[in-house]
């Protein structure tokens, strides 16, 4: 099986280089800027000139792009490309109902379409170990499970088209409305005078241990906000999250509680930090306020 992957940046470069590495067959890359395809091709992938080239010679085709609108553009070149015994895999984070919308039109011509978004950071991108979460048939999961796996080693089958990229978008919801009361109680424990360190080292006891927690309060601690997720990106994803909610007339105020904070976190300068600068929103205008901290526009 010959393998395409479009979107070759923070984490599709790395994604696309397990499939390179442990893949038996073929695998095309293809990325807007060719700089990003060049360590994927001393790989040995070979790179393609646009997406139709990809859609042309692969029978599985991956992509991984910012927005809902580069998905859908980029699948549309690709149509008159795709058929019976092809697949597609979306893996990038975008509306639930434009994903749904992409899968019909790519099914029309006979192909089968899943969505797979990931979770996890980029250093488990790099190392294999991303969560997947798939939207598709039961029989097209058990064709591209294979595949995924080189990517992720917790693949879950949620349901039909749309059931995954909708579980994504829940799953960073709740990861940020988490930050958000981590951000809360660790400022409030810190105008009491308790330190970072001892927060976190308490919390891990109870009920309230969290992973957010562990793995970002040193960099809390040290006020370093290297980008991993930035700011920006969290914000596009629960925006999604919001429109999802209005369409279920559901409100959700504890998400735009989150979405408020990251907004102010951009307006702060912090739009392409990583998203743990967000505590800087809610310790603005207390005595933890930053008298001078950097800025990552």
């Amino acid at each position: 099986m010959r393998i395409g992957f479009i979107g070759l940046g923070n984490m599709g470069g790395a994604m696309s280089a397990n499939i390179v590495k442990k893949h038996p067959d073929r695998v095309y890359v293809f990325d807007i800027q060719e700089e990003k395809t060049h360590a994927l091709k001393r790989l040995g992938a070979r790179v393609c000139a646009n997406c139709r080239e990809i859609a042309g010679v692969s029978d599985l085709i991956i992509t991984m792009l910012p927005r809902s609108e580069h998905v859908k553009s980029a699948w549309e070149e690709m149509l008159p490309e795709m058929g019976p015994g092809k697949f597609g895999i979306d893996m990038s984070t975008i509306d639930p109902d434009v994903s749904v919308n992409i899968a019909d039109m790519v099914k029309e011509t006979g192909a089968e379409f899943a969505d797979c978004p990931v979770v996890k950071s980029r250093d488990a991108a790099i190392a294999g170990n991303l969560g997947i979460f798939a939207g598709c048939s039961e029989e097209t999961f058990r064709e591209i499970e294979p595949i995924l796996r080189y990517m992720g080693e917790q693949v879950i089958h949620m349901g039909e088209n749309g059931t995954g990229i909708t579980m994504k978008i829940c799953q960073n919801a709740l990861s940020h409305e988490i930050q958000a009361a981590v951000n809360e109680t660790l400022t409030l424990a810190q105008l009491n005078g308790i330190d970072v360190d001892t927060f976190a080292k308490a919390v891990s006891c109870g009920g309230a241990r969290n992973y957010y927690l562990e793995s970002k309060y040193r960099a809390i601690r040290d006020r370093d906000y290297t980008v991993a997720f930035p700011v920006e990106y969290a914000l596009k994803d629960l925006k999604i999250c919001s429109r999802l909610s209005e369409k279920a007339a559901f409100p959700m105020p504890g998400l735009e509680l989150a979405i408020g904070f990251l907004e102010k976190a951009v307006a702060m300068g912090y739009g392409k930090a990583d998203n743990c600068a967000c505590i800087e929103a809610v310790r603005k205008g207390t005595k933890l306020e930053a008298e001078a901290g950097k800025r990552y526009e």
